[in-house]
């Protein structure tokens, strides 16, 4: 159902590299793109490596605006490719003039859709439950995935929304970006709120198997509070969301920014 409530405000500052940015209400109306097929997924490693060598062109552009003295790569070995990511091995001298040997993930970017209920006096926000082999535990998420080939970051979260949940959104305003693990991996995280929640049918990959459920803002906040959701992803979006509505663990509200 769409909200009717009014067009959260927002004004996001940050970021990384020349990705910075400053939006002041910005959304993105309209429903939701139509789903790519999940074989699509699947197309080969070579779409994977051009949307890999697309992100690290970005970063090393980035990269030089931020910094005036330069990374100097001394040598670059490919360990290993993945249909998901490929592990590199470089030899490079630090802007600080380390010699130094570092392995990196390269990972083309993903994105997180922190989708917001606000049909009653208090939000809610749309959590998802899986299990996670690396985890070896069933974690509280945000509904999250990878940008695909020739995909924008609103499209890919569209997609995702849809795949996973089966919800779509009528608008959709950028949250935060920021690298999920900097120390060895290169992918940058773009979460987007979501708001004029329609509900439809999930249509998750044959190997995911999900639950998702709409809880209380001020519920989620204490779930984190409490050491309950423990997804680096989910934590980041429930606490932006609880400081843009003023939500704190207890449930008590004030006046939204």
């Amino acid at each position: 159902m769409q909200s009717s409530m009014p067009a959260l405000q927002l004004s996001v500052r940050g970021g990384v590299g020349t990705r910075a940015h400053s939006v002041t209400r910005i959304v993105y109306s309209g429903g939701m793109a139509p789903a790519k097929k999940k074989t699509a997924r699947a197309a080969g490693k070579s779409a994977s490596a051009t949307a890999r060598r697309k992100n690290a062109n970005r970063k090393k552009t980035a990269a030089k605006k931020r910094s005036p003295k330069q990374v100097k790569i001394l040598s670059s070995i490919v360990v290993h490719n993945s249909r998901v990511f490929q592990l590199v091995s470089d030899e490079i001298i630090e802007p600080s003039g380390a010699r130094v040997r570092r392995e990196i993930v390269r990972h083309p970017g993903s994105v997180v859709i922190l989708a917001l209920d606000e049909r009653r006096s208090q939000p809610s926000v749309l959590l998802i439950r899986q299990y996670r082999y690396a985890a070896n535990d069933e974690l509280w998420e945000l509904p999250a995935g990878r940008i695909d080939e020739g995909e924008d970051a609103l499209s890919a979260a569209k997609r995702e929304l849809a795949e996973e949940t089966g919800y779509a959104a009528s608008e959709w305003m950028p949250a935060l970006l920021y690298y999920a693990s900097p120390g060895f991996l290169d992918e940058t995280m773009s979460m987007f709120a979501a708001r004029g929640l329609r509900r439809g049918k999930a249509s998750p990959e044959e190997d995911e198997c999900i639950t998702s459920r709409l809880v209380p803002l001020s519920q989620a906040v204490r779930w984190v509070m409490e050491g309950k959701i423990h997804d680096g992803k989910a934590i980041a979006g429930v606490l932006w969301a609880a400081q843009k509505f003023h939500i704190v663990a207890g449930g008590k509200t004030g006046k939204r920014r």
